[in-house]
């Protein structure tokens, strides 16, 4: 097993959305992750659940699967013994639920002191929404983002589950979990992780609650610079319905982009001349809109202007630049996002595709000391399957 995480046990508890896609990026860097998934699958497909599909439930990837029925007296105490060998557990339940399954911090840290324990919720494990239910919306809402995307004149758009599922969830989780095993190696000590996705995308927000007091951000959605507010920083329609997206803010960017389009410098104005802009845009729209979107692709390569074509997921499989450095793979039929970020040494890897809940269950208790009889006498009782 290679990865710059080779060598680190985690424990999953099942989940959707952000905490499997904690596990899938500890897995894709190495980590060995066992998740502990419901007896009946359970889940929802697409999201990392654990549906019928499994092969192609990609945030389950590079896992083993135990199937361990929790609310079964005897549950909990398997559960008990994976993390006793672990460095890291991590579930994504609501506050007091794994201490009601047996299976908190507190359990889990008796057995195994240096274990890191990583809890995955919207408000976190405090405060006065803590046990009220939400989702990626809300909390990007809440913690000030979704009000600033969108255009002018518009309601607020959710920008898809990335914001506060992924970004400011899933991936504040691996990095916590990665920063508390460094922390336990070194002093002997685990803790808890408590990684809230209204803490990540206030995080994520921080240049513009410094862009906000300095008089650079405004409050009023779609009239800021990198909000559709600037028509240099926009997509456009093409001729042939497809999309290009623009991102000219330099000068020389601004230039290069004006001349690709064939239009004067002189008639549109300064760049950043506010009262122009809705000029400026009008000028920009029509121009992109007399050719295709391949056209302008091809007109603009080589020149730094930042224009692009806004590809579809299923564009992103031909793109030549995603080609040519492996960003998107196929893995049994199943295209797929490579690991990322890139080691030289230790490269992340890919030999695990998603398994089935249970499909490792013999295997991955048989680590934990059960001997052949005890795994028998579980199935039987239908602790686990």
């Amino acid at each position: 097993m290679g990865g710059p995480l080779a060598g680190v046990r985690v424990v999953e508890l099942a989940g959707i959305g952000p905490a499997p896609f904690a596990g899938m990026v500890l897995a894709d860097l190495g980590a060995d992750v066992v998740r502990v998934d419901r007896p009946t699958g359970g889940g929802v497909a697409g999201l990392g659940g654990g549906g019928g599909a499994h092969r192609s439930e990609v945030l389950n990837r590079g896992r083993r699967s135990v199937a361990v029925d929790l609310k079964h007296p005897d549950g909990a105490e398997v559960v008990l013994r994976l993390a006793a060998g672990a460095d890291a557990l991590i579930e994504g339940l609501r506050p007091g639920v794994a201490e009601r399954l047996g299976v908190g911090p507190d359990a889990c840290r008796a057995r195994n002191p240096r274990l890191v324990y990583g809890r995955m919720t919207g408000w976190g494990q405090d405060g006065p929404y803590a046990a009220e239910a939400g989702h990626d919306i809300t909390y990007a809402a809440v913690a000030g983002a979704l009000a600033h995307i969108g255009r002018a004149g518009q309601p607020p758009t959710p920008p898809l589950n990335l914001v506060a599922d992924f970004g400011g969830g899933g991936m504040l989780l691996a990095l916590g979990v990665v920063a508390g095993v460094l922390s336990a190696r070194g002093t002997g000590e685990g803790q808890v992780v408590d990684a809230a996705m209204v803490d990540g995308v206030a995080l994520l927000m921080a240049p513009f609650f410094a862009g906000f007091r300095s008089g650079f951000f405004s409050d009023e959605r779609g009239t800021n610079l990198l909000d559709s507010g600037a028509p240099f920083y926009d997509s456009y329609a093409c001729a042939d319905g497809r999309w290009v997206a623009v991102g000219a803010i330099e000068p020389q960017f601004f230039a290069a982009l004006v001349a690709g389009l064939g239009l004067d410098a002189a008639d549109l104005g300064p760049q950043h001349d506010r009262a122009g802009w809705p000029e400026m845009r009008r000028r920009f729209a029509a121009a992109f809109a007399a050719a295709t979107r391949d056209e302008w692709v091809a007109r603009f390569a080589g020149r730094d202007a930042c224009v692009a074509p806004v590809l579809t997921t299923e564009e992103t499989f031909a793109d030549p630049h995603l080609a040519a450095r492996g960003t998107v793979v196929e893995v049994e039929g199943v295209p797929q996002p490579a690991p990322a970020p890139r080691f030289s040494a230790t490269p992340g890897r890919l030999d695990r595709p998603p398994p089935a809940p249970g499909e490792h269950t013999a295997a991955v208790l048989a680590e934990a000391g059960y001997g052949p009889d005890e795994v028998a006498a579980l199935r039987a009782g239908g602790t686990v399957r």
